[in-house]
């Protein structure tokens, strides 16, 4: 029985062709990605935002105009309402009220009452108050877990490899962060702690993937020395191909089904996954293997030669890279 084979033997895909467009490509969505995120900022979830967020869930279908009349009822502040799934299920967000906890029962009793009231038979999912300190901590310590991930995996890849694939790795890493940020900045879709965990897991399957890419680029240096930089490139990348296309659709097809099976509680992360695995494959295909050629690797950039040293002893030292 012949094994299925995604990628056919010999595929000889010239990538490196399009190093330009796909560049200028990645430019452009990253200052529209940061734009994005400058001009209509993030949704930010009670986790980040702060404050007292209902999810209920109600048999009729489910106006935001609607249920936002019945909750400003309460005279508890602005109700901030935002419906998903299957147009039946919404979130319900609203200022923390000063005072003690009771002050807090007391609200979430008094919507709950008038979403009651007006939604009879309607379904209260859960219920959740964070503190305005308690999220701008998280906040900073979420942006910071993920800025520290990230030099850390370039200064690992610097040591690793050479400096220039780190530079590569750091510069693809930041551009499906950035790509995904500006994403939910676009859908304003709930960002959360589970979508800074999303994030922190991209960093690691692109990562995984532009560190296959890498580690066959380096083989190939030391195996064909007088080979063209981009001809090299290209061969590592398509010998590197049917691993990349496997990987990358399984979890394509794991995380689809998350989306469309798994409910509002993983619908972001599934989504966010599902956004970051497919940025990230194209980012360490059309990203990190061409950048190198714009950091002037050549094919014996880092090729051993023999010296001899001053008692006559031949010794092996790496050429510099030439700038």
């Amino acid at each position: 029985m012949r094994l299925l084979k995604l990628v056919p033997d010999n595929t000889n895909i010239p990538f490196l062709r399009f190093r330009l467009p796909f560049m200028a490509l990645s430019i452009l969505m990253i200052l529209a990605s940061i734009g994005l995120v400058a001009t209509r900022g993030l949704n930010f979830g009670v986790d980040f935002a702060g404050g007292l967020m209902i999810e209920v869930r109600v048999e009729q279908n489910l106006r935001a105009d609607e249920m936002r009349a019945v909750v400003n009822g309460a005279r508890a502040g602005n109700a901030t309402i935002q419906n998903f799934g299957d147009g039946h299920t919404a979130s319900v967000r609203l200022p923390l009220p000063p005072g003690d906890e009771a002050a807090v029962q007391q609200v979430v009793s008094r919507v709950q009452g008038l979403i009651t009231q007006r939604y009879p038979g309607a379904e209260f999912r859960r219920v959740e108050t964070v503190s305005g300190k308690v999220s701008g901590e998280l906040i900073q310590n979420g942006a910071l877990a993920v800025l520290l991930a990230m030099v850390g995996i370039a200064i690992y890849i610097w040591f690793r490899f050479e400096w220039q694939f780190g530079v590569g790795a750091l510069f693809s890493l930041a551009h499906d962060v950035a790509l995904t940020m500006g994403f939910f900045s676009l859908t304003q879709l709930d960002f959360d702690l589970n979508i800074v965990a999303a994030v922190l897991t991209i960093v690691g399957y692109s990562l995984n993937d532009t560190i296959v890419v890498y580690d066959r680029i380096r083989e190939n240096l030391r195996k064909y020395r007088k080979m063209e930089i981009v001809q090299l490139l290209d061969l590592s990348i398509n010998e590197t191909l049917p691993r990349t296309i496997v990987t990358s659709l399984t979890m394509i097809i794991a995380l689809a089904a998350l989306v469309a099976l798994g409910g509002e509680v993983l619908f972001g992360f599934a989504l966010a996954m599902l956004l970051g695995i497919g940025i990230g494959t194209y980012s360490s295909i059309s990203i990190a293997a061409p950048i190198l050629i714009w950091l002037n690797v050549k094919s014996d950039s880092f090729v051993a030669v023999t010296k001899p040293g001053q008692d006559g002893v031949q010794r092996n030292e790496r050429l510099p890279t030439r700038k």
